[in-house]
């Protein structure tokens, strides 16, 4: 007993000193200079989203940068359940044509505490009540305060040569795009909100779309192509086939991966380089959460994430640097065109954000997806132009 208590005494001891050396700061400072925080414990108190394709720490009263939140990620093996619902990852294949060194990074040990899975909870309670397709919809935000290794960049933007070709890695998360990464270490004073989603569930009441398919035998690329059919010959027609065909035919290696696995964790493999080639030396990685991916989701979330490889493969002129918040309107865009083109009676996205409503008015259509749209990546994603 008296070992056992000089060991406890240790342990103790030992895990105070480790929570001493995290450094309490803030959202808005680390944003302000992520490399300065690189490889740190950091402190730091929060709000947490849950979405579509993040999954992110923000502060309450915004930073003001384009990336104006920290991706959060658990270390690999936590088996949590909170995340966002699909991500594309931007990995080095192993015949890149630049210069790549995998980051050395120092481990990161979970407190699965009674408070990370309040935390982890909260955040993974799916929003179902409403009617129609709400896409990565939770039903909380989470304010919390947030322990954890730090990862930061100076510049989270892909490099390119003067040919376009990407020859450089910065960031994390959905499409590398955000200059830093918290890797969960402990969870405390865990506080949620209710997203109010009262708005869409009214507008959308009594209109559920059941999935018809065999879950069996889904082909979410094939959904998605037969989702974009009716556009053909049209110029969302192009944009749609073009996303959807990044993915290539059955059996056809593109270098544009489908993974149904976890989309929350830090896994050192993933910053490694690739272990297969790819066309252009680049690996697409679209990430999906088939848990919160039921029938024709996967066939919008294939649109959406193709629309981001494309256009970070192939941009557009004079769009090779697009900032996260211009594609991720193109790639929502493409989603709602997607959905239309189904006959798809509804659209929401995370937020309680109304994208897609039948009932508009012709005259009144963009006008009302481009509102949303914009509300949605300010105040939901924390991106700006």
């Amino acid at each position: 007993m008296k070992r056992f208590s000089v060991l406890a005494l240790l342990v103790g001891a030992f895990a105070c000193g480790l929570h001493a050396q995290a450094v309490n700061t803030t959202v808005c400072d680390i944003l302000k200079n992520p490399k300065s925080f690189d490889g740190k414990i950091v402190s730091i108190k929060g709000t947490v989203v849950a979405g579509y394709d993040e999954f992110i720490v923000k502060d309450a009263g915004g930073c003001g940068y384009q990336v104006d939140g920290i991706w959060l990620s658990y270390p690999a093996g936590t088996k949590g359940k909170a995340g966002p619902v699909a991500l594309l990852q931007v990995q080095p294949a192993r015949n890149f044509a630049g210069t790549y060194t995998a980051p050395a990074r120092a481990a990161v040990t979970l407190d699965k505490s009674k408070d990370f899975k309040q935390f982890d909870s909260l955040l993974a309670q799916p929003h179902n009540k409403g009617a129609g397709m709400c896409l990565g919809c939770a039903e909380n935000t989470v304010t919390a305060t947030l322990v954890g290794r730090l990862d930061g960049v100076e510049n989270a933007t892909l490099t390119r040569d003067k040919a376009g070709k990407i020859i450089g890695f910065g960031g994390f998360g959905n499409m590398n795009a955000y200059p830093t990464r918290l890797v969960l270490q402990s969870v405390a004073d865990v506080a949620p909100k209710a997203v109010d989603f009262s708005k869409s569930d009214e507008i959308t009441k009594g209109q559920r779309q059941a999935f018809a398919g065999n879950p069996e035998m889904y082909d979410p690329v094939d959904a998605a192509e037969k989702s974009i059919a009716r556009l053909a010959g049209s110029p969302a027609g192009a944009m749609a086939e073009k996303a959807v065909a990044v993915f290539g035919k059955h059996g056809e290696h593109t270098g544009v991966n489908i993974l149904y696995t976890t989309t929350n964790e830090a896994n050192p493999k993933d910053e490694a380089l690739g272990a297969k080639d790819s066309p252009d030396g680049i690996l697409f990685n679209c990430i999906l959460n088939l848990n919160r991916l039921e029938g024709d989701a996967q066939a919008r979330t294939i649109v959406h994430m193709g629309q981001h490889v494309s256009d970070l493969r192939s941009p557009a002129p004079g769009n090779e640097d697009a900032s996260p918040y211009v594609l991720e309107y193109h790639a929502w865009g493409m989603t709602a065109t997607a959905a239309i083109s189904t006959g798809q009676s509804f659209l929401t996205m995370p937020g309680g954000y109304l994208l897609w409503n039948i009932k508009w008015t012709p005259e009144d259509r963009n006008n009302m997806m481009d509102e949303a749209l914009k509300s949605y990546l300010a105040n939901e994603a924390a991106l700006s132009r």
